[in-house]
């Protein structure tokens, strides 16, 4: 049986390569700029916290989506998916290719070589512990310092870009390369349409100077800072707002919300309430990027 209740984009006949989902609305943590808690952690008011899926429901629900849309690449999320470490070992199995996304306050569990770690990290230590919590970046440095030779499930770092840490990119990407994080990429922080505050831009044209920051990295530190070329490009006016009109990700990713007994859908994988014209989601440019790429590849080979 699947348990969901799917609306917004999604289409039941549709095929969707990957899908997003949250098995958990509990987390260790409450960052000021987290997508999905825009108001408060629910942890703060626990009375608030509907009883979530069992992990055989969550399972039962999944393998359902993978097989009526062909899904073969699942990213984790919460709250924080560690916290469902059980859920976790199982769940990676019904998918070819897996992502989880941790704060990295946990031991990270090694579930194998199809398996990417993204631990988040959003600046030096006292920006990234003004947006995540007192302690939390030497927290997740250590827990980066203990991971064992033969640790089989790549680990990747990803830090969101914000008009607070746009300056200070580079010592986060300093520090990151002593660990034993094999690279990371940069994604830019994705606005509420009301939000106008400390970590926003107002405008694509202001958030230029950050791309240009993260591009300038890019060539420094060949290799580790993997966002592509072309993907930083296309975040930059006019082709910021081409993308974000005609979305990649509403066609391609299926987002999923636990919503205590049952998945939802909401209207974009950052949630219902985000301007979409200033958009720096990672994922929604680096798709636009490949399946540019891709046409290119067609149009070449027709006119071979």
């Amino acid at each position: 049986m699947i348990r969901a209740r799917l609306s917004g984009h999604y289409r039941d006949d549709a095929r969707y390569p990957a899908a997003i989902v949250n098995i958990t609305n509990r987390c260790n943590l409450s960052c000021r700029h987290c997508f999905v808690f825009r108001e408060a952690n629910p942890n703060e008011a626990p009375e608030s916290i509907r009883d979530e899926l069992g992990d055989a429901e969550v399972l039962e629900t999944l393998a359902g989506l993978r097989d009526r849309h062909g899904i073969t690449t699942m990213l984790w999320m919460g709250g924080e998916p560690l916290l469902r470490p059980r859920l976790l070992a199982e769940g990676v199995r019904l998918f070819p290719r897996n992502t989880i996304t941790t704060n990295g306050t946990a031991p990270l569990i090694d579930f194998g070589p199809g398996v990417l770690y993204v631990v988040s990290l959003d600046g030096p230590e006292d920006l990234n512990d003004a947006l995540r919590g007192d302690g939390v970046f030497r927290r997740v440095m250590r827990n980066l310092s203990r991971i064992p030779e033969g640790f089989s499930s790549p680990v990747q770092a990803q830090c969101v870009v914000t008009r607070r840490n746009e300056k200070r990119l580079e010592e986060l990407v300093c520090a990151l390369r002593q660990t034993r994080v094999g690279w990371m990429t940069f994604s830019f922080y994705v606005p509420r349409a009301i939000d106008s505050g400390l970590d926003a831009w107002t405008t694509n044209e202001e958030r230029s100077q950050a791309v240009a920051e993260v591009r300038r990295l890019k060539e420094k530190y060949s290799g580790f800072v993997r966002n592509t070329s072309r993907s930083l490009d296309l975040m930059l006016p006019p082709d910021a707002e081409r993308v974000t009109a005609a979305c990649p990700a509403r066609d391609h990713i299926l987002p999923l919300y636990l919503e205590g007994d049952h998945f939802t859908t909401p209207f974009c994988c950052y949630g219902n309430d985000v301007d979409c014209a200033r958009c720096g989601a990672w994922i929604v440019f680096h798709l636009a990027a490949r399946m540019e790429s891709a046409r290119a590849a067609e149009e070449a080979t027709a006119h071979a």
